[in-house]
Order: structure tokens, then C-alpha cells, then sequence
């Protein structure tokens, strides 16, 4: 079993920026795809940036590309988000999930087997 935990949401203008951080439990967390997803209000859950084990390999939704940056630290077992130059639209309640597959690319929902409990990100314009 992994618990997370998401931190570092809140409320910024646009263009600021913003660093969540995902603070998992759990030895095998090394091994875990991770990714972050976001729900907007009356939308669905959709996905934002995935990284795979190492590091080594990211991903993200064209929405995001060059704005945001997912990475990680192994030894302190988190994930982090730079979100930059923040858009209205990025306004979400942003979820930290892991899969223990250990597949990269992975962008849907059934796909990730844990979930956090979400941290919100307002945006004002």
C-alpha cells in the first residue's frame, strides 16, 4: 500500500508560479511510475505530467508543455510540479498518483493504482 500526499497548492495571479510536491510512503517507491492529474470544477480528472522511475523520461499534456516540469527525489521519496506562467484556465484541484507498473506514457486514470487526496491551485486573472 502507498500513501500520498500533495502539498503547495494555493491561490496565485497569473503568470506566477507555483511547486507542489507529493510526499509518498513506501520502499518501492523508486520503482513507481508517477504522475499528476488535475480536476477542474465541472470537468473531468485529466492528466498533466508523468515521470518514470528514474527520472529519466517525463511526459506531459500538450496544455502544460514548456509551462510545467515534473521531476523527482528517489531518496526523499517525492514528487515535485514547477508550474510556470500559470493560466486562469490551469485553475484545478491537482492529484498525485503512482502506478507500480513501472510503464511510461502512462496518461489514464486506470492506469495509476494510488491516488492522493488532491491539493487545490486558484489562478486568478
Amino acid at each position: 500500500q502507498v500513501q500520498l500526499v500533495e502539498s503547495g497548492g494555493g491561490l496565485v495571479q497569473a503568470g506566477g508560479s507555483l511547486r507542489l510536491s507529493c510526499a509518498a510512503s513506501g520502499r518501492a517507491f523508486s520503482t513507481y511510475t508517477m504522475g499528476w492529474f488535475r480536476q477542474a470544477p465541472g470537468k473531468e480528472r485529466e492528466f498533466v505530467a508523468g515521470i518514470n522511475w528514474s527520472g529519466g523520461t517525463t511526459w506531459y499534456a500538450d496544455s502544460v508543455k514548456g509551462r510545467f516540469t515534473i521531476s523527482r527525489d528517489n531518496a526523499k521519496n517525492t514528487v515535485y510540479l514547477q508550474m510556470n506562467s500559470l493560466k486562469p484556465v490551469d485553475t484545478a484541484v491537482y492529484y498525485c498518483a503512482a502506478d507500480h507498473s513501472g510503464w511510461i506514457y502512462r496518461r489514464l486514470e486506470n492506469q495509476y493504482d494510488y491516488w492522493g487526496q488532491g491539493t487545490q491551485v486558484t489562478v486568478s486573472s
